[in-house]
């Protein structure tokens, strides 16, 4: 088996180097090839991976290439992990709509929208090069905003599922503080990409006992303070929302927040440079204890079981991944791309059925899912007047006035990205 990723040269992939080594017997990678246009970066954490595997006993070859074409020749699966811009168009997304009173976040609102339209093109370029490689391959997207390349490639004919680490981890969080194994926590996870919440936590499987009121209980404090979010607040809504809920739910305050310290982007940035430095020792053959900081907890866990049962090797299994609606959700179009839990094998991804959604989440799913849908076709075929549809859509702009100052720091600050422009 060849495993193929685009953006290897990420100080994640540590993390995902660790997953495939710890679980080779799931999914027993021959070849893994880290594709990447830093070269120096690329050598470090090439290196680091090599180190790794050699430690963990793991047989597979790890080879680095800048060429994409090279990269992914004959893969059997291919993920994307890239970030168009790095941390420096990240740090303007995360900076530039504050000046307009609005969220900055790379994968929410503004933000979210710009890193939307510098990355669809470059992202169904490389799925355009893997189909030509090889056309049975699937695409697993870890790039950002998920949903919105995952529905980019899924409408291009391509065979692709997005992943996220937000369900893994409130997994692992939920099994933890009820003292059981990941694999006997089944979640209610319903929504898009960064937009989801639990609606119940279940033990033993979808038909469970759900034990999400004793969760409330008995761990409220930590599961709210986990969120940002006041303990009554959670109490009251009786679901876990993901912690990007807290962007629509307290925008004001976090806008206030933002604009009070430095940018995530410059904090990831001051990491990345320390981690590249370890990354770098040849005595460093395990993934250093700050790249949890990083971000991405269990994404190579995500990853390893979503590859495998795409592959065959760990026949069909239940996961939460971003895929096409198909009437899941009745409200949204089957085209819509949400994130569920859904049945996976070599077919691809089929979403389970979901609980009845109250109007409190339905009605937000679908502004957004119209968001969506306006921004992507902003990236897929340019233009001002879509890239302010697309904010006037969101709501957490939905006022003339923000949009068309928006529309134009937005395109100011991602001209040498945007070819239209």
């Amino acid at each position: 088996m060849k495993l193929a990723v685009v953006g290897g040269g990420s100080t994640y992939t540590p993390e995902l180097i660790d997953g495939f080594a710890r679980l080779q017997d799931t999914l027993p990678v021959e070849e893994l090839v880290l594709v990447d246009p830093a070269a120096d970066r690329l050598e470090l954490v090439g290196g680091l991976a090599r180190r790794i595997f050699a430690k963990q006993g793991h047989p597979g070859r790890i080879v680095t290439t800048s060429d994409v074409d090279a990269g992914v020749a004959d893969a059997d699966a291919v993920l994307l992990q890239l970030r168009v811009g790095g941390q420096a168009a990240r740090n303007q997304d995360e900076t530039w709509p504050l000046e307009c009173g609005c969220i900055g976040q790379e994968t929410t609102g503004a933000g979210g929208l710009a890193k939307a339209l510098r990355t669809v093109p470059v992202v169904l370029d490389i799925a355009e090069r893997v189909r030509r490689a090889n056309p049975d391959a699937w695409i697993i997207d870890f790039t950002n905003p998920v949903g919105i390349v995952t529905r980019a490639l899924l409408q291009a004919g391509h065979k692709a599922v997005g992943l996220c680490n937000v369900a893994i981890g409130f997994q692992r969080k939920f099994a933890a503080l009820l003292d059981v194994t990941p694999g006997e926590v089944h979640l209610d996870h319903v929504g898009l990409n960064h937009l989801t919440w639990e609606l119940g936590v279940r033990l033993g499987g979808p038909h469970g006992e759900n034990v999400l009121p004793k969760l409330l209980a008995e761990h409220g404090d930590t599961i709210a303070d986990d969120l940002h979010m006041p303990r009554a607040i959670v109490d009251r809504l009786g679901v876990v929302p993901s912690y990007y809920l807290r962007y629509f739910y307290a925008h004001d305050e976090v806008v206030r927040e933002l604009g009070s310290k430095p940018s995530r982007a410059a904090e990831v940035a001051a990491m990345e440079k320390e981690l590249l430095a370890m990354y770098g020792d040849p005595a460093l053959d395990e993934k250093p204890a700050l790249l949890a900081k990083r971000g991405g907890a269990f994404y190579s866990e995500a990853a390893v079981d979503l590859a495998s049962s795409l592959l065959g090797s760990g026949g069909s299994a239940v996961q939460v991944v971003n895929t096409y609606n198909k009437g899941t959700l009745p409200f949204l179009p089957d085209d819509a791309v949400i994130e569920v839990q859904a049945r996976v094998d070599g077919t691809g991804a089929t979403p389970l059925a979901v609980p009845e959604l109250d109007p409190l989440y339905a009605g937000l799913i679908s502004h957004v899912t119209a968001y969506e849908d306006l921004a992507l076709q902003a990236a897929l075929r340019g233009g001002r007047d879509r890239v302010f549809k697309a904010l006037l859509a969101h709501p957490l702009t939905g006022q003339f006035e923000y949009a068309e100052a928006l529309t134009d720091k937005l395109i100011a600050h991602n001209r040498e990205h945007l070819a239209w422009a």
